[in-house]
């Protein structure tokens, strides 16, 4: 019903993903013929049921000022309850701009300069850059390898709260990069401890629709998360390959914590969406169901691949099992070449483009991440290439 293997040209959309003078500027000189593995941007196109809606509205012709009318609280809060089986008011829900520029208006919302923003490491950049440009610090709570899986450490996290005090907890579930499903028991404790120290928990739950191995669990679902001091941060923008769209938004149950935030945005102009935006959330949100499905389907096909064929070629190297999402966290710790090094190798001699683990805030200096949101036969070309030129 839905052919993922079909090849997408991306070339001339001017995606940052296929452009190659972008490309050239973050990882020096690339070929041409490059394959791009790296930003966490799929090569399928979005369900039909989004793309024939846009063709609706394209062929209306006119592209005014809308709002969040009705059906886009409607379409949230179905999904949540279809998808994860959580309630949510529509109250609750505030419309905002892409993910990584509301982590930038929360840290204003409740920071200010020389106050702290903790976060598990390795984990998304973003989170670390959204405190730094507000001046404030960030406190860098470690995961724990421990048989190639992360575990958290939470005596050394309530000795933080206890000693900084931070303000806010950034805490990504499931986790990026490594596809790490967080279980109930461990949200539940992370919240605990948050209430416990007077920390606002804001939890990114952007990756919860990829689910490839386990069972993920909803910060709002009932006994997990404490809802008075909870802040999530979601969008159909990764599941649905809507990036560029720019449109997600939050859900915070709590009146107060609610009214600051969206006083925040107020003072950002965050106020109303762009049409596609809006329409992309209820389009996906209502009828992209099958498409998705079938999607987590391919990418675990995917995602046993490549694990296959980096243990085949790379025995040195070892991937963690993705339980979510579409990119694979590998430990090249021992290979004699750093992350760095062998991205830097890949892009140039064999026209790969991976990232290297060092910019994921701290603690991933030792690791490649590899985007599988892509064609199998992108993948095998890739491998291929890096086996020859390694």
């Amino acid at each position: 019903m839905f052919d993922f293997d079909q090849i997408i040209e991306r070339k001339s959309d001017k995606c940052r993903k296929w452009d190659h003078d972008f490309v050239c500027s973050r990882f020096g000189d690339v070929p041409e013929d490059f394959i791009p593995l790296w930003i966490a941007d799929m090569d399928f196109t979005s369900p039909p049921a989004v793309i024939e809606g846009f063709q609706r509205i394209v062929a209306h012709g006119t592209f005014g000022y809308t709002w969040c009318f009705e059906d886009f609280y409607a379409a949230v809060v179905g999904f949540q309850q279809q998808r994860h089986q959580v309630s949510v008011d529509p109250s609750w829900i505030t419309l905002t701009y892409g993910t990584v520029s509301t982590l930038h208006y929360t840290v204003q919302a409740f920071c200010q300069p020389g106050d702290w923003v903790m976060m598990n490491t390795p984990v998304y950049d973003p989170f670390a850059m959204a405190a730094e440009r507000q001046g404030v610090r960030v406190l860098a709570n470690p995961l724990r390898a421990e048989n190639n899986r992360y575990q958290l450490d939470f005596t050394l996290m309530e000795e933080q709260l206890r000693t900084h005090r931070p303000k806010l907890y950034f805490f990504c579930s499931p986790h990026n990069p490594s596809g790490r499903i967080w279980r109930a028991e461990e949200i539940r404790q992370v919240s605990e401890l948050c209430q416990r120290y007077g920390v606002i928990l804001m939890i990114d739950e952007v990756h919860a629709e990829h689910i490839l191995e386990g069972t993920f669990v909803s910060s709002l679902a009932s006994g997990c998360a404490a809802h008075d001091n909870l802040i999530l941060l979601t969008s159909p923008n990764k599941a649905f390959n809507l990036g560029g769209l720019k449109t997600s938004y939050s859900i915070i149950p709590d009146a107060r914590l609610r009214q600051r935030f969206r006083q925040q945005l107020e003072k950002n102009s965050i106020t109303s969406p762009n049409i596609f935006g809006v329409w992309g959330i209820i389009l996906a949100y209502q009828q992209g169901l099958p498409w998705l499905d079938a999607l987590n389907q391919y990418l675990r096909g995917n995602a046993l691949w490549l694990t296959d064929a980096i243990s085949t070629h790379f025995p040195q190297w070892q991937m963690m099992n993705p339980e979510s999402s579409y990119l694979a966290w590998v430990d090249v710790s021992r290979d004699p070449r750093s992350a760095t090094e062998l991205t830097q190798h890949f892009a140039r001699q064999a026209g790969v483009v991976i990232e290297d683990g060092s910019h994921y805030v701290q603690n991933g200096e030792n690791y490649l991440r590899i985007n599988f949101g892509t064609q199998r036969v992108w993948l095998e070309q890739a491998i291929q290439r890096m086996v020859k030129h390694y």
